[in-house]
């Protein structure tokens, strides 16, 4: 009898032991699981980069000036050496444009801080003098101006075409101007900068890059054109300068 419960104690000790024994086996065996499970997790594959707005619509005055010289690489090289007179009025260096038909002809793009400043600098006698110095030919064609609409992304093509012109009323044409998009890029165009006189909206100034040359020059002179403008209001006939930029600031 004794026997008997002696046996039966040794058998419940027995089962006690196992059960525990599997428990912590099974508590070890998934803290590992757990702690691999951890250190091995990919990082989330929905985190996107960030998207780079390159449109601008805050207004730019810039002043454009446009002049013929005996020797870019000399003139390039005054310019460059005369930046801190122009920092003085105001005036931050921004493109350098030499003409199509004439690489001795170029177009200085830059943004000013004040309009007074900067009318008062390009009638100066120290634009006049360095200008002299640097091979300046003739008078130079100065207009200062306000963007309102800038695409500042970077794409392969350094051709541009700026064009000026009059309208009936800016909104007006604006709006229809917006209609014409992608008539523009199915031939080779692509708007860069949207602009008009500082003191009159009416006087329009526009910059477009060309990245099919033959399709844009074809339709400068179509019909399909013709008829845009005269329905968005443009008076007269628009003047058009075509250069390659030749130097980013």
């Amino acid at each position: 009898m004794k026997q008997s419960k002696f046996t039966g104690l040794l058998f419940c000790a027995a089962i006690a032991f196992f059960l525990i024994s599997c428990g912590g086996g099974a508590t070890k065996k998934t803290a590992a699981m757990d702690s691999s499970a951890t250190v091995s997790a990919p990082p989330s594959a929905t985190t996107a980069a960030p998207v780079t707005n390159t449109i601008v619509t805050t207004p730019q005055n810039m002043m454009i000036v446009t002049h013929k010289v005996a020797n870019f690489t000399k003139w390039l090289a005054s310019y460059d050496a005369h930046d801190s007179l122009r920092l003085a009025s105001g005036i931050h260096n921004y493109v350098i444009g030499r003409s199509m038909q004439d690489s001795n002809t170029v177009m200085v793009a830059v943004k000013i801080d004040d309009v007074a400043k900067a009318k008062a600098f390009s009638k100066g006698p120290g634009l006049k003098q360095a200008m002299q110095k640097s091979g300046v030919i003739g008078a130079p064609s100065i207009s200062i101006i306000t963007a309102v609409w800038q695409d500042t992304v970077v794409i392969p093509s350094k051709m541009r075409s700026r064009t000026t012109f009059a309208v009936k009323d800016w909104d007006a044409w604006q709006k229809a101007f917006e209609e014409g998009k992608q008539e523009r890029i199915d031939n080779g165009i692509t708007v860069r900068v949207i602009s008009h006189d500082a003191h009159d909206n009416k006087k329009v100034s526009l910059v477009t890059a060309i990245t099919d040359s033959a399709k844009a020059f074809a339709y400068y002179k179509s019909d399909a054109l013709k008829k845009r403008r005269a329905a968005s209001g443009v008076i007269g006939e628009p003047v058009r300068f075509l250069f390659d930029i030749v130097k980013r600031y």
